[in-house]
């Protein structure tokens, strides 16, 4: 899969390919050594907990579509989802450690986040309906998709100091969430423990917003581990657990893997944003600068080498993708030109052993595959489609 999102990307950015006719061009690939791997389900997008009051350089471009409002019965939903074949998707994001889930004995009542000035991020607490989750569920299982959830890995800590939390995860409200999935016969593919950054959950490292230390959190994975151990040992089903879903940092991560130990973190994941905020005035120049492309490039080698050097059982995965943060840039994220970065993006990650990748978003905010209003491929990305092909002229390529 790797080979093939690297070809595609190479044949698509030979130069002059964009403004005028190019040469005949031979391209040999030998196909008999292996590069690197992915998993089949290595295409992956997100459905984000933000609400329509989530607003960016003068716009609120999420409408319906989170977790908690997101119309689950349209059909092109369900027919954009079934097209991948099957497509992983990640339940989670910003606000995900914000959220508790409605179980039985939660002690309160269960309601969704809300805007509230002062607190982390600027919204409340929320929580998940068992029944909202139930009717989730029947969406992926109609569907076939591959289900990544995202863990408050933030519940029952305190805050200390400038985004800095202690104490250890509370896993009580998760413990009981696992149980009722498992006892309802949801497949959840993986389980995520990680705390966020500028879109809600990088608890890692220097993580935006909050950040928990490595050593702790290292604790608190191997009880998830124990959790998952205890509540599946009478399933079929095995899941995978993934951590820390924050921003690579080396010596952050290999402590993780240090402490947690051999067998307990399956998948590293991490969070790239590498085109910077959504309002960069250079953001068109960044996308088609080859060279500032390929400085993340350095990210996915060193994440490589620390899992090889510190937790060979593990594997790399790409939790949350975005190329712009807050929200995406609303001039470039949903057009033709955003494709150039995710490419990119693709073809890097899988020559880097990358096993998931997952795209900030299916659907909602200025980067979603889908546009919120039409449920259809998001139409900017076409009409630039349209007019770039005919600029080419009569007989021409276009890739």
């Amino acid at each position: 899969m790797g080979i093939r999102f690297l070809l595609f990307f190479f044949l698509f950015s030979l130069p002059g390919i964009m403004c005028k006719e190019s040469p005949d061009v031979t391209i040999i690939v030998r196909g008999s050594a292996l590069a690197a791997e992915t998993n089949d389900e290595f295409v992956c997008a997100t459905i984000d907990w933000w609400p329509p009051q989530k607003c960016n350089y003068n716009q609120c471009p999420w409408g319906k579509a989170s977790v908690f409002n997101l119309d689950l019965n349209h059909t092109f939903l369900a027919n954009a989802i079934q097209a991948f074949n099957p497509l992983r998707i990640r339940v989670g994001g910003s606000l995900q450690d914000k959220v508790v889930y409605g179980v039985e004995n939660l002690g309160y009542p269960c309601e969704p986040i809300s805007k509230v000035a002062g607190e982390l991020f600027g919204f409340s607490k929320g929580c998940l309906s068992m029944a909202r989750w139930d009717k989730l569920n029947l969406l992926f299982q109609k569907t076939g998709a591959i289900i990544t959830f995202g863990l408050n890995a933030l519940h029952g800590r305190h805050h200390v100091r400038n985004g800095v939390w202690e104490g250890a995860w509370n896993s009580s409200n998760a413990r009981d969430f696992i149980k009722y999935t498992i006892s309802k016969g949801y497949p959840v593919d993986s389980w995520e423990f990680d705390i966020f950054y500028v879109s809600g959950n990088e608890l890692s490292g220097r993580g935006i917003g909050a950040s928990v230390g490595a050593e702790q959190y290292g604790r608190d994975v191997i009880v998830l581990r124990n959790i998952l151990s205890e509540l599946y040992k009478n399933s079929t089903l095995r899941p995978l657990l993934l951590a820390p879903g924050g921003f690579y940092e080396q010596q952050w991560y290999a402590k993780l893997l240090q402490v947690s130990g051999s067998g307990v973190v399956d998948g590293m994941t991490h969070h790239i944003y590498n085109l910077g905020g959504g309002n960069d005035p250079n953001i068109r120049k960044k996308i088609t600068d080859p060279e500032y492309l390929n400085h993340i490039a350095n990210t996915f080698r060193d994440l490589e080498l620390t899992i090889k050097r510190h937790g060979p059982w593990s594997s790399a995965w790409v939790g949350e993708a975005g190329g712009a943060y807050n929200s995406g840039s609303p001039l470039v994220s949903n057009t033709f030109l955003n494709s150039i970065w995710y490419l990119d993006q693709l073809g890097m990650a899988s020559k880097y052993n990358t096993k998931a990748y997952c795209r900030q978003t299916l659907i909602g905010g200025n980067y979603g595959l889908l546009d919120t209003e039409t449920f259809i491929p998001n139409p900017d990305y076409y009409r630039q489609c349209i007019i770039m092909a005919s600029a080419y002229g009569e007989g021409s390529s276009f890739y």
